[in-house]
């Protein structure tokens, strides 16, 4: 019994413990566990009303976005559409316009073509004309036919009206009335000298000349139109008596007495009365025609040197170098003529800021023209016969109305034909131009 009462004891002290000291932490325990279920349960019944919510959202984006899918569906079908359509407008545009591009290419393409085809046949044909030419002018008789049928041109051309001058000049009035009235007194005086006379007149005029340039202020007193001519003629005793002799005085005073426009024309009156004594000799002598040719054949000298030319014209050096040259290049050649190399000498001598060349060439002028003719530079491919200089030198002096003497120059490269230059008239019949002409109007 007492063993019953113990455990019933024992058994209520352990469930007056485990009520004291276990049921209430359990219970706190249990009613958190039961606040934790509940605050779960009522957080996933709020997530599953916001999941059916979001099912909801979700269905509604799906419907939204299938309309928006079709409705641009159909906004892509339609833009296809549009595009697809501009694009083969846009395409058969562009299509039309390579079309008309390439047919303008293909006619330009075409006409270049044709151009460079006909540059090439006319060069060609040129080329061919050329060689058939110089085979036909290898044979004399041929060459010289050229040069009758081109007379027989120039005889179609006769007459002209205006007749070139023989030996033109830039004198004003006063100066070109005072150069006559000195020349009027040299043809005077030739006459009455000898030939050696006539070379002494002309070697001192050339000193006095030289005497001028160096003195410009004696130059200008000379020929000053207020001064007496009494006077001038004194000073020209007084200067130069003694040292030239009576034929030059004479020139001189008569040179002193007139009028000039410019006191470079004095000077060059007394170069050219110089000139005159030189070509009166040769006349006289009968050397005029050798003079007058050994002259223009210079000239064609220096047209082919133009070192020389500027050599000859270098009037800042001595005088005398420059002569000096010119001898060494005369002596260079056969046959010169005296008087010929004198008249060059003092042309050379005296020049002054004018071209060799074309001192030169009015030297050859001056002395054709002393002769009454007028001269004709006439090139050939060969010489020419008696009969076709007697022919040409007809022909352009009815022409020209005035006796003409023809100076020939040989070229080879000329072919046929002849070309002649009077004055400033150029006649160019020759067969080379003419194929040169023929090459010129080819197209580019």
């Amino acid at each position: 019994m007492a063993t019953f009462i113990g455990q019933f004891i024992g058994f209520g002290v352990i469930v007056l413990i485990i009520v004291k000291f276990v049921v209430p932490p359990v219970r706190k325990l249990m009613r958190e566990r039961q606040e934790a279920v509940r605050t779960q349960l009522a957080e996933s019944a709020a997530a599953t009303r916001r999941l059916a919510a979001a099912d909801v959202f979700h269905a509604e984006r799906v419907a939204e976005g299938r309309v928006e899918a079709q409705h641009i569906v159909d906004e892509a079908t339609s833009d296809s559409v549009r595009i697809a359509e501009q694009l083969r407008v846009q395409g058969g545009i562009e299509a039309e316009r390579i079309k008309v591009y390439g047919g303008q290419q293909v006619l330009l393409l075409r006409s270049q073509m044709i151009r460079e085809l006909r540059g090439k046949l006319g060069n060609e044909s040129v080329r061919r004309a050329t060689e058939i030419v110089k085979e036909y002018v290898a044979d004399p008789a041929a060459q010289s036919a050229t040069v009758d049928r081109f007379l027989d041109e120039l005889e179609s051309m006769a007459p002209v009206e205006v007749a070139p001058e023989v030996s033109p000049t830039d004198l004003r009035p006063a100066s070109r009335d005072a150069q006559a009235t000195v020349v009027a007194r040299f043809d005077a005086l030739a006459p009455t000298l000898s030939g050696d006379d006539l070379s002494r007149l002309s070697a001192e005029l050339v000193a006095v000349d030289k005497v001028l340039l160096r003195e410009p202020v004696l130059a200008r007193h000379l020929t000053e139109a207020s001064g007496w001519a009494e006077a001038k003629q004194d000073l020209l005793g007084r200067l130069f008596a003694g040292q030239v002799g009576e034929p030059t005085l004479e020139v001189l005073r008569a040179a002193v007495s007139v009028r000039w426009s410019a006191t470079q024309d004095f000077i060059g009156c007394l170069e050219n009365v110089s000139r005159l004594s030189l070509l009166a000799r040769a006349e006289r002598e009968d050397q005029a025609d050798d003079v007058a040719e050994q002259l223009f054949r210079f000239g064609r000298v220096l047209e082919g040197q133009p070192r020389l030319i500027a050599l000859l014209g270098e009037y800042h050096e001595p005088p005398a170098g420059r002569v000096a040259l010119l001898r060494t290049v005369l002596d260079g050649a056969s046959g010169t003529n005296a008087i010929a190399a004198t008249l060059l000498a003092q042309t050379v001598e005296l020049l002054h800021g004018q071209r060799a060349d074309d001192a030169v060439e009015e030297l050859a002028q001056l002395a054709v023209s002393r002769q009454g003719e007028i001269v004709a530079q006439v090139s050939a491919a060969a010489d020419l016969s008696r009969d076709q200089r007697r022919r040409l030198a007809d022909v352009l002096t009815r022409i020209y109305r005035h006796p003409v003497s023809v100076h020939l120059t040989i070229d080879p490269d000329l072919l046929g034909g002849l070309a002649v230059a009077v004055g400033d008239d150029v006649i160019d019949g020759t067969l080379a131009a003419r194929l040169a002409e023929a090459a010129t109007k080819l197209p580019d």
